[in-house]
């Protein structure tokens, strides 16, 4: 192996590291607690180290949302199996709300004005586009006009991120916050069929 080839391997590993660490920051403590000299200490490193892979502290975080987002389109995934369409819309909803629910504060740096909302619009596309494509499906089996499909898919997103931040606040608790979204869409999906269109 190169030095070069050495060299850009450790340095990837150690960009690995910082990453990994402040998540657990994150997932652990919140938004507050992630700093650059916090992270520096947890890989026991100086400062200027991270700042060799992070810019700021709002590099480091838009990092860590985009595998927040990762995350969730794994959520998402578990479930792209689930053959009856509308059952498979109403487990993506709760799986979106219980993952909201096991990771508050990611979810809140995911959700948050802490990055810009275009890398934050960026980071969440992946995500995004899955719930969109399930929507289209959904209507296509169902003879729904979907005008507008990028509409239809924040109808349902705004939808679960309020009864998110339901089971997050503690108001009713994950699980119930899941049934909820579930029922919520349900009568979303029910609505959008006897119109026979969305916008």
């Amino acid at each position: 192996m190169s030095s070069s080839t050495r060299r850009a391997r450790e340095r990837n590993a150690l960009r690995e590291r910082i990453t990994e660490a402040a998540f657990r920051v994150l997932e652990t403590e919140g938004a507050t607690a992630l700093t650059i000299r916090r992270i520096a200490a947890e890989v026991e490193y100086t400062a200027p180290v991270v700042y060799q892979h992070f810019a700021n502290k709002d590099a480091l975080v838009l990092e860590l949302v985009t595998r927040g987002y990762d995350l969730m389109v794994v959520e998402f995934e578990q479930v792209a199996g689930e053959p009856d369409l509308d059952q498979r819309v109403l487990r993506t909803g709760s799986a979106f709300v219980r993952f909201a629910c096991e990771h508050p504060h990611l979810y809140q740096a995911m959700n948050g004005t802490v990055i810009d909302a275009n890398d934050r619009r960026r980071a969440a596309e992946p995500a995004i586009e899955m719930v969109t494509e399930l929507l289209s499906a959904w209507a296509e089996t169902h003879g729904v006009v979907l005008v507008d499909r990028t509409e239809a898919c924040e109808i349902v997103w705004g939808t679960l991120a309020g009864m998110s931040s339901l089971g997050d606040l503690g108001t009713v608790g994950s699980e119930r916050a899941q049934r909820l979204a579930e029922q919520a869409l349900g009568a979303i999906l029910l609505g959008w069929r006897s119109k026979g269109s969305s916008g």
